[in-house]
């Protein structure tokens, strides 16, 4: 494994790492630089109250990517529903005119869908043979 620390709860000791892409609904290329920013700022806050940490963020006009940790206790469906709910309620609240012009009256910015891959740790053919060469009891 590489060097980065393990965290610890009273019952475990982990480290969950995960790249989330959230694309927006249609591919709109909506997302503005400001607006950006702002999505930086709500999910930052809302993997906090979840517990997590945001490693890395950044995006494009039409999708954003994430770069976060997560504790066990957290469901990754969960938790990106609950980021999708959030930061598609107030960017539509905060930046309503603009959203207009590509959703109309419509309640939405984000796809249904997602993209969520775990990261992180050694390589999974490392991982098979340290597995492999484990002294079976006799």
């Amino acid at each position: 494994m590489d060097s980065q620390p393990l965290k610890r709860l009273y019952h475990c000791t982990y480290r969950l790492q995960y790249h989330l892409v959230i694309v927006t609904k249609y591919r709109r290329k909506c997302i503005t630089g400001p607006m950006l920013f702002r999505l930086e700022e709500i999910v930052r806050a809302t993997t906090k109250r979840w517990e997590g940490e945001v490693l890395e963020f950044n995006g494009e006009p039409d999708h954003v990517h994430l770069l976060l940790e997560l504790t066990p206790r957290t469901a990754p469906s969960a938790f990106v529903n609950n980021l999708k709910t959030v930061t598609s309620r107030l960017i539509r609240k905060e930046y309503r005119e603009h959203i207009r012009r590509y959703y109309w009256h419509k309640p939405v910015f984000w796809s249904r869908s997602y993209c969520i891959i775990s990261v992180g740790g050694a390589p999974l053919s490392v991982l098979k043979q340290y597995i492999e060469q484990q002294e079976a009891p006799e």
